[in-house]
């Protein structure tokens, strides 16, 4: 993966400030940042207009930064794409040879830039990137540096009184490989999803085979409106075959996953009813086992 500089996220940009410390969080826990410097980014963390080479400056840390030049938008997606992808090779189970296999299907596309800010990227991207950076640092810089580059999307297509009030304002999504997206591909859609902490991701099912890699956790699963809720360690696969309905309850960190839908991507997803909503969306995670069945 090129190399990429926590300064390098544009200034100004909501929530870049946490995303440079999220990015040098990544750079620390590969031994590449030192502690001071990494204190100068938690500093400057809550002030999205303050380049961090100011203090590293008055601090005497410059020297302590990585030898790391800033790189183009291109880049910085092509490293996403890159990072992205060796993850995934790591990854047993159905589903992730045919995303890889897409992946390789659309390198050398020329990329385009669709930036956007979100509140819910703004308000739980970082602490998501920071419990990322703890075990897959380079995976998390990578996230990092692209995430103002991409034109995250608060899906507004299901009927908001089938999927809540809470999903319905409380999620995000960037595709960077697929049709309008940051590189472009037929019928293939690579992207990041994030929900915030404690939401439910109501019983749903869509045409589009698709592969979930939760890079958080644990959260809950379940995989119809009758069968019990799971919970599941982040980085551990979920393939949801055409039509197969599946739930996601987020735990007490945000969700953020990679995902994969290899086909029929233009067909929209819908809502399952079930009679358990609101018990699960009253449901807090944080003192449930680490994995098993929940009821």
């Amino acid at each position: 993966m090129p190399d990429t500089n926590p300064l390098a996220i544009p200034v100004g940009q909501p929530g870049s400030g946490r995303l440079r410390y999220s990015a040098a969080m990544a750079q620390y826990q590969m031994g590449r940042l030192s502690a001071e410097a990494l204190e100068v980014f938690r500093i400057c963390a809550p002030r999205d207009g303050e380049d961090p080479a100011g203090l590293l400056a008055a601090r005497g840390l410059l020297g302590d930064l990585p030898a790391l030049t800033p790189v183009s938008p291109d880049a910085v997606l092509h490293a996403l794409i890159d990072e992205a992808d060796r993850y995934l090779s790591t990854l047993p189970g159905p589903g992730v040879a045919e995303v890889r296999a897409g992946i390789a299907a659309a390198r050398g596309g020329e990329i385009t830039v669709r930036a956007g800010s979100n509140d819910v990227v703004h308000a739980h991207l970082a602490d998501a990137l920071a419990w990322v950076a703890l075990t897959h640092p380079a995976l998390a810089t990578a996230i990092a540096g692209a995430a103002p580059h991409l034109q995250w999307i608060t899906y507004d297509g299901y009927p908001p009184d089938q999927i809540g009030e809470a999903f319905r304002t409380g999620h995000a999504y960037a595709s960077i490989i697929g049709e309008d997206s940051a590189v472009p591909a037929s019928d293939f859609d690579l992207g990041l999803f994030l929900i915030a902490p404690h939401v439910l991701y109501r019983d749903h099912c869509h045409k589009a085979p698709e592969l979930y890699a939760p890079l958080t956790g644990p959260h809950g699963w379940r995989f119809g409106p009758n069968m019990p809720l799971i919970l599941k360690p982040a980085h551990d696969p979920v393939w949801n075959a055409p039509y197969a309905p599946h739930l996601t309850k987020v735990g007490p960190v945000p969700f953020l996953c990679l995902f994969g839908w290899t086909r029929d991507v233009a067909e929209v997803a819908r809502v399952i009813p079930a009679p358990d909503w609101a018990e699960l969306e009253a449901l807090r995670l944080d003192e449930a086992p680490r994995s098993g069945a929940l009821r």
